[in-house]
């Protein structure tokens, strides 16, 4: 069963695409996209039983760290959608694999929970402690994510980079879309969900 954000994600695919699928998991994203829009997915995971469970879905994946980059991979333009759902946050360069991203596909699709969202600001404010939420389920001392962002964040990297943001989309902690996330996504949004590409200039 897909996640929330991997069905939104599904939605802004072309049938047919080539995908690259970034910390893929278990395949369950490429698995259904290959099954409903009959595109040719391949995967990039580290986790040895993610990886089996990729095998047993029937998806071409490689096991790496994405921190050391696709060059070792993938050639200039050979996607034209690279995917990482969830991932961004617990990545070392998440600046550098943005780059990546857009090296080896034509547009790239991210999700990510986001850290300035009012639950996580309260919690801040009035216990002095890192939140724990149902997008940020884990303490500080056991978390996997090194990088939290806000939406803010995260679209400034982008202007820096050269990035057209293509679409955005934020749901709450109930996988709702309510138009009053459209007035306020850094503050109400606990998972942003964008689609972009490289400004020709910054080619």
């Amino acid at each position: 069963m897909l996640r929330p954000d991997q069905e939104i994600i599904g939605q802004w695919i072309q049938p047919g695409s080539r995908i690259l699928d970034l910390g893929c998991g278990d395949g369950a994203l490429l698995r259904h996209l290959m099954e409903t829009l009959n595109v040719e997915g391949y995967g990039l995971e580290l986790d040895d039983k993610k990886v089996l469970s990729s095998i047993e879905n029937g998806i071409h994946v490689i096991q790496s760290d994405l921190d050391k980059g696709l060059s070792d991979y993938f050639d200039d333009n050979a996607f034209d959608y690279v995917i990482m759902s969830l991932t961004l946050q617990a990545i070392n360069y998440p600046d550098q694999l943005l780059d990546e991203m857009l090296r080896v596909g034509r547009q790239g699709i991210i999700t990510f929970p986001n850290f300035g969202h009012w639950r996580t600001r309260i919690q801040l404010l009035f216990q002095g402690r890192m939140p724990v939420t149902k997008t940020l389920p884990n303490s500080w001392y056991n978390t996997p994510n090194i990088h939290l962002c806000t939406v803010a964040d995260f679209e400034a990297l982008c202007r820096q980079k050269g990035i057209r943001i293509l679409e955005r989309t934020v749901i709450d902690h109930q996988h709702r879309e309510p138009a009053l996330l459209k007035i306020s996504p850094n503050l109400l949004g606990e998972t942003a969900i964008y689609r972009f590409e490289r400004l020709p200039y910054h080619q």
